[in-house]
């Protein structure tokens, strides 16, 4: 027997599942968390335009976030590369009950990538690459 899902139907019944089964482990308790030895320590700070809780500048030419000058980099004593993209485009929304399409813009979406050598909590230099979207 071959039973097919849509997309849909396969994300309400997962998210469903993977709800539940958090719920009856106690994984939603409040619990302390603490970084693992090789992340990153994020950079000081961030940009008040983000709301202050996020460790991240918004460096943009016409200084609609941060200064064009600004840290790009997310991640403290890092020697290696980073890479920011500002994209701009269109997207196309399909209800898939009835076909309908909608275009729909899609604005200055902040991507980054970095990729160097870092030093993690612990101290200890590691190597490693990441992506913000």
């Amino acid at each position: 027997m071959n039973t097919r899902f849509t997309r849909r139907q396969f994300m309400r019944t997962g998210t469903g599942i993977v709800g539940g089964a958090a719920l009856a482990s106690g994984l939603l308790r409040p619990q302390r968390v603490e970084a693992a030895s090789d992340d990153p320590l994020p950079i000081p700070g961030g940009s008040p335009a983000l709301g202050g809780g996020f460790h991240v500048f918004g460096p943009t030419p016409d200084d609609s976030f941060d200064p064009i000058d600004a840290e790009p980099c997310p991640i403290a004593n890092v020697n290696g590369v980073v890479g920011l993209a500002y994209v701009d485009g269109m997207v196309t929304r399909i209800n898939t009950r009835n076909g309908d399409r909608a275009e729909l813009p899609f604005i200055a979406s902040d991507m980054r990538f970095v990729q160097g050598v870092y030093r993690g909590v612990d101290g200890k230099p590691r190597q490693g690459t990441f992506g913000f979207i």
